[in-house]
């Protein structure tokens, strides 16, 4: 690490971080890493990380994932550029990488070649597998949700289907980070890095690891989750009279209360079928049908201030696009303003942690390809000149900053 933070610096101040990453799960690890203060180099190619020119459902994951970086664009395969790339490692806490298994090494960037150079250094690689028969296996977010049985619980029975965001890369990310700042602060006890592993498949059985152990309980195998036994008489959506929809969860005998007493259905909480919520469940298919009638009396608006005001758990059935203008994602300002490749500008949410008084805002925007090659370098010691030559013989790429504004 550099010197010590000023009392007002982000929590991860003075830590640098190179990222050799692509897609989400890496990017993620980068972001979260970023957004809390490190100085991460996303090193790529001449003609940058491929995720930049992704299309359709993908066409957001650069943006998304690749803000309060700094761009570096080298050709490893040369012998200048990964000199130039070996004494920038032995100025890093960190580095991560998801390229495919053994890729690393063969640019001579793997964990045996940067920790002699840097015995300091904090390893990451985020893989499909972590170390065991599959650890040779290509992976993805996807196939993984069916492979560790996401996607049989998320779908209806005999339809399988993966679940509607990148869960598995995001988590995957956010286990990495949480190994490289253990890995940091047992640094600061044995003065050495090491390596570190996070994988897509071992992060999907992780999220299983309650319907294993329900099975365990129960004798029986967990159905998929649109099948599933309800721990709970009411937690389903419901239609409301303006053809909208809500979730309403009734889990205790206090919401149950609450409900009817507002609704005037006092013969409901008379009712001893009725009296608890396992009595409840039971008697399901009986009560849901009379939740929904109860619900479709009213705009989605109506059971919105109610509900809120008589403390009962729900939620609008919402799609992405509703999240831009939602009240709680933006008070204090806390969606960031961000630009898009082709000039467009979007808010995102920021980082979900609140860490005492710190502000984790948007500090750059996801960098052009090399935006801080010329910067980064003349960190090392080069000379304008030097820059310019290895530009010139495309060992680097250095291109002009964008300037896109940061809105505060």
């Amino acid at each position: 690490m550099t010197d010590a933070p000023s009392p007002d610096a982000l929590p991860l101040a003075g830590v640098r971080v190179l990222e050799f990453c692509h897609a989400i799960m890496g990017p993620t690890a980068g972001l979260i890493l970023a957004d809390l203060g490190a100085d991460v180099i996303k090193v790529e190619p001449a003609d940058g990380d491929s995720t930049r020119r992704l299309v359709g459902f993908a066409a957001g994951f650069f943006p998304a994932f690749n803000r309060n970086k700094r761009s570096l664009a080298i050709d490893l395969k040369s012998k200048e550029g990964l000199a130039l790339l070996h004494r920038l490692a032995a100025t890093a806490d960190a580095v991560i990488e998801n390229y495919a298994p053994g890729t690393m090494d063969r640019l001579h960037c793997g964990y045996d070649d940067l920790s002699r150079i840097n015995p300091r250094i904090i390893y990451c690689a985020l893989k499909g597998f972590l170390s065991g028969p599959y650890e040779h296996r290509p992976a993805l977010d996807e196939v993984v949700q069916y492979m560790a049985g996401l996607a049989y619980m998320t779908g209806p029975p005999g339809q399988p289907l993966r679940a509607g965001s990148s869960v598995v890369d995001i988590m995957g990310g956010m286990f990495a980070v949480i190994g490289i700042q253990a890995a940091l602060r047992e640094r600061e006890h044995t003065g050495r890095g090491q390596m570190i592993k996070s994988a897509l498949f071992e992060c999907t059985a992780f999220l299983m690891a309650q319907h294993m152990a329900g099975q365990t309980a129960t004798g029986r195998a967990p159905p998929p989750m649109p099948a599933r036994e309800g721990a709970w008489a009411i937690y389903d959506p419901f239609t409301t009279k303006d053809g909208e929809q809500i979730f309403v969860g009734l889990t205790s005998d206090r919401q149950w209360r609450r409900f009817c007493e507002h609704f005037e259905r006092a013969e409901l909480l008379r009712n001893p079928a009725y009296k608890t919520n396992e009595d409840r469940v039971r008697a399901r298919p009986v009560l849901r049908p009379l939740v929904g009638e109860i619900v479709a009396r009213h705009t989605l608006a109506e059971l919105t201030e109610l509900f809120d005001r008589i403390d009962i758990p729900f939620a609008p059935v919402a799609k992405p696009g509703d999240l831009f203008d939602d009240p709680q994602l933006n008070a204090g300002g806390r969606m960031l303003d961000v630009a898009l490749p082709d000039g467009k500008r979007t808010r995102l949410p920021r980082l979900p942690v609140e860490i005492g008084a710190h502000d984790i805002k948007l500090r750059r925007q996801a960098p052009a390809i090399g935006e801080h090659t010329a910067e980064i370098l003349a960190e090392l010691g080069l000379t304008q000149a030097e820059i310019e030559t290895l530009n010139n013989h495309h060992i680097v790429a250095a291109t002009a900053a964008r300037h896109v504004g940061v809105k505060e």
